[in-house]
């Protein structure tokens, strides 16, 4: 059915009435009536998920879990689940350029990555009337897993070569496992880099941007989209790195002013985000999540064709789903009195 994302994209940029396109994906735990541990442990669990969201709000796209553990765990990290949490990655896997070199690149399907390909391609099965994106880390936060955050951004000054050959090594992974989702039939993919965040304009010149390119390069297709993710409020700083990737779409989180960057994103790409999924979908309420997603569609939509309005990060499993319903009546709402 969309065969050709990129016209799918300008058709987005061009609609007088957009939907709204937040990562709505742990929430389906909930309407399962089932934990996030089931969640994360089960491709039929996700797929239904997916497909219980994508029946119950009118999104643009449906896209999968946002877990950051996976990939990391594939590499061998150990990871902690929960029943109601979000997995979480502990202790150390590099410590040195001789750990970094012994590193090896799994295989995708190693640990739950083919449970998340599989459910992206039974998601498709079910969700017919919208793309649905796959959602991987990117190379900078997945090296920062595999390092330690702080132990890496003192790397990336004493010991460069350690830092950029686990960099090497997880793009190969990130590229593989990216075009198991493209075989898979997902019509994109959304990268999370936040950690690179972290970084000063010019490190994330260095030791992001140049590996988000090649996995968006080794990974070009008409048929796929490649949306890049950071929610720092250093992205304003470090936006012509980021730019330099040549992604689909830039998607920023809360801490990020939009309406002061928007003029600085080409407008034939997307540019989303970005109400809080804390402080709004799972800490607000419904008139205060309908207040901020007016304010922001009244300050941006009008003079940014390519904005769509989404969520800052990923929204929070507990959320309310009074909260995430509101959000989206207030999206149909504006672009109702738009036109």
């Amino acid at each position: 059915m969309f065969t050709d994302m990129h016209a799918w994209k300008q058709a987005q940029i061009a609609a007088a009435r957009k939907q709204a396109l937040p990562i709505l994906s742990f929430p389906g735990a909930s309407l399962l009536g089932i934990s996030v541990k089931d969640l994360v442990t089960s491709a039929d669990n996700q797929a239904r998920g997916m497909k219980a969201v994508a029946d119950r709000v009118p999104a643009a796209a449906a896209v999968s879990m946002m877990d950051l553990s996976v990939e990391a765990e594939a590499f061998g990290a150990r990871v902690h689940v929960t029943e109601d949490e979000v997995p979480a990655v502990t202790g150390i896997l590099v410590s040195s350029l001789k750990e970094a070199e012994a590193l090896a690149v799994p295989p995708v399907g190693a640990a739950r990555t083919g449970l998340y390909v599989a459910a992206v391609e039974q998601a498709l099965y079910l969700i017919a009337d919208r793309p649905v994106f796959a959602g991987v880390i990117g190379p900078f936060s997945l090296a920062a897993r595999l390092m330690g955050v702080s132990d890496i951004m003192m790397a990336c000054y004493d010991e460069p070569e350690a830092v950029a050959l686990v960099l090497t090594k997880a793009t190969r992974f990130l590229t593989d496992y990216i075009k198991a989702y493209q075989a898979a039939g997902a019509h994109g993919v959304v990268i999370a880099e936040p950690v690179a965040g972290l970084l000063s304009p010019a490190l994330a010149a260095e030791f992001s941007s140049p590996y988000v390119k090649q996995i968006r390069e080794a990974t070009a297709s008409p048929r796929f989209l490649v949306i890049y993710h950071n929610c720092s409020n250093n992205v304003p700083l470090m936006l012509d790195a980021i730019l330099a990737t040549g992604c689909d779409g830039y998607h920023f989180g809360d801490a990020v002013d939009l309406a002061a960057l928007a003029d600085r994103v080409p407008g034939d790409v997307l540019l989303m985000g970005n109400i809080s999924p804390a402080a709004q979908v799972s800490g607000g309420s419904p008139d205060s999540i309908r207040e901020a997603a007016l304010g922001l569609l009244h300050q941006l939509a009008p003079h940014h064709p390519n904005f769509i309005i989404s969520s800052g990060c990923d929204i929070p499993p507990g959320s309310p789903w009074a909260n995430i319903d509101a959000f989206f009546d207030a999206v149909t709402a504006f672009y109702q009195q738009q036109n």
